[in-house]
């Protein structure tokens, strides 16, 4: 038995350990003459050459899809067979890929190996990290076909597409309702079980969506990142900057509730409150919210403030204390 001396994995045959050792000490002695790119095995740099002669021997009989790898075509036949034949030890979830299985595992572990160079922000997949370091790059470089929209990852490209074609193909099994995308699903299902798997680790309050959580931690942090673009006053939540610019000093509200006419003050606010609402639904989408909620959400939200602020209105009127949170939870329960 053969034994690495760095994490004692164990191999039959010494020159598999051999191979073994490249991935510790970072050695790729097998080199593409076309393109100069190192391999630490020599059967991955002959599947790598068969890039530059665009040769895929390996076909689907399905769907005729061809690939570089007899390994890639395995994995793709498992779209069409829907096997799975990972599964995890620890919450019996199933995967189609080992690599899938792999990552998943790093939920129970809490192991988040990949870090962001900017803001060390760490993550469980390089993929996760890859898509995070578009936000500090402001990179999109995935655009919509039919109104040339760009986004920063594919899966949100995937769902917003399903705005122009209508297709909800994922729907709730008690209510029936459907949706553009998984996660909006999943999101939807908290309402009917409770759940809020989210918890703030200093007051152990939880949340159904990570977004509220990442809202209500900066009532903990005294962070005060929603601020007013009129009088540049800055808040913790949400809500209390909803608040400020509902106040009498900052709108003249008393001028509102003799119905007059609109004032510039008045329309700088509905300007001012719609670049907030794009702001915050933009934070939002980094947690894969579905683009057509998102655009409903903000619709209802910007017509709202615009009849508060044209039509007549008492003064005595209660406002929500978090007309974001408002809004999406009564959309979640139509």
């Amino acid at each position: 038995m053969n034994t690495c001396d760095i994490c004692n994995k164990n191999f039959t045959q010494r020159d598999r350990m051999v191979v073994h050792m490249r991935f510790h000490s970072g050695e790729k002695p097998y080199s593409c003459d076309q393109c100069e790119k190192t391999f630490t095995r020599s059967s991955h740099l002959t599947q790598h050459k068969r890039i530059h002669m665009d040769k895929k021997p390996f076909s689907c009989d399905q769907c005729g899809k061809t690939f570089f790898q007899n390994s890639d075509l395995t994995r793709h036949i498992r779209l069409h067979t829907g096997e799975k034949p990972y599964s995890c030890d620890q919450c019996k979830k199933y995967f189609s890929q080992k690599s899938s299985l792999t990552s998943h595992k790093r939920i129970h572990v809490g192991e988040k190996p990949y870090s962001c160079d900017q803001c060390e922000k760490t993550f469980s997949q390089l993929s996760t990290l890859t898509a995070h370091k578009r936000i500090h790059t402001g990179e999109k470089p995935y655009s919509c076909d039919q109104c040339e929209k760009t986004f920063s990852q594919i899966s949100t490209l995937t769902g917003h597409k399903r705005i122009h074609t209508g297709v909800k193909p994922y729907s709730c099994d008690q209510c029936e309702k459907t949706f553009t995308s998984s996660s909006s699903l999943t999101h939807h299902k908290r309402i009917h079980t409770g759940e809020k798997p989210f918890s703030c680790d200093q007051c152990e309050k939880t949340f159904n969506r990570n977004s509220h959580l990442t809202r209500h931690k900066s009532s903990h942090s005294g962070e005060k990142s929603f601020s007013c673009k009129l009088c540049d006053k800055h808040y913790i939540s949400s809500s209390q900057l909803s608040t400020h610019k509902k106040s009498p000093g900052h709108l003249e509200m008393s001028k509102s509730c003799n119905n007059t006419v609109p004032t510039s003050e008045s329309i700088s606010f509905i300007e001012c409150e719609e670049v907030d609402v794009k702001e915050e639904i933009k934070e939002e989408e980094i947690f894969d919210e579905d683009p057509l909620s998102i655009q409903m959400r903000a619709d209802n939200i910007e017509e709202n403030i615009k009849q508060e602020i044209e039509g007549p209105l008492s003064c005595e009127q209660n406002y929500d204390e978090d007309r974001i949170d408002t809004i999406d939870i009564v959309h979640h329960k139509i």
